[in-house]
């Protein structure tokens, strides 16, 4: 079991989920969404960062309608936690605790996700939201910094106050 900690690879299968959402969303691309208003014609279906963390894989599903954070089971993995499709949940990364929505992707299964962007015409190519997307993944996994004591004003003593040596302290 891997609490709380996260690793890259295809041999997590992490990026395996990614693949298989990439090849769902592109078929729904192609097929449903084609031509619909919301999508943005200069975008593609990507997945982007995907990991393991937590026993289940985590990375971002771009696509020209959508930009979310998703969580999912990883094949010969436990489960996510039981929850019915549309519950709300609170899932705790490195850098902060988020919110995803129960979902459920027809030919997939359960997928939990956070939108990040909807709907996409502020991207004007693939390489916008790639980047967008590596950098919402670096920001939810960069653990932030113990700075408790960092503006911590330093320790003074007596004769420090008394004679206005405070000062020379840095």
């Amino acid at each position: 079991m891997m609490s709380g900690s996260a690793s890259a690879g295809m041999a997590d299968g992490a990026a395996a989920v990614g693949e298989r959402l990439v090849a769902i969303y592109r078929a729904i691309a192609a097929g449903p969404m084609l031509r619909l208003p919301i999508c943005n014609d200069r975008l593609e279906v990507q997945a982007v960062d995907f990991r393991r963390y937590d026993d289940h894989a985590v990375g971002v599903i771009v696509t020209p309608w959508f930009m979310n954070v998703v969580l999912a089971a990883v094949a010969n993995g436990p489960a996510l936690p039981p929850a019915r499709r549309g519950d709300a949940r609170a899932v705790a990364l490195p850098a902060a605790r988020i919110e995803v929505i129960v979902g459920e992707v027809p030919g997939f299964g359960r997928l939990d996700a956070a939108s990040l962007f909807s709907p996409m015409f502020g991207f004007d190519g693939p390489g916008a939201t790639r980047e967008a997307a590596a950098a919402a993944m670096a920001a939810l996994f960069t653990a932030p910094h113990d700075d408790a004591n960092a503006y911590a004003a330093p320790a003074r003593d007596r004769r420090a106050l008394l004679f206005g040596r405070g000062a020379a302290l840095s």
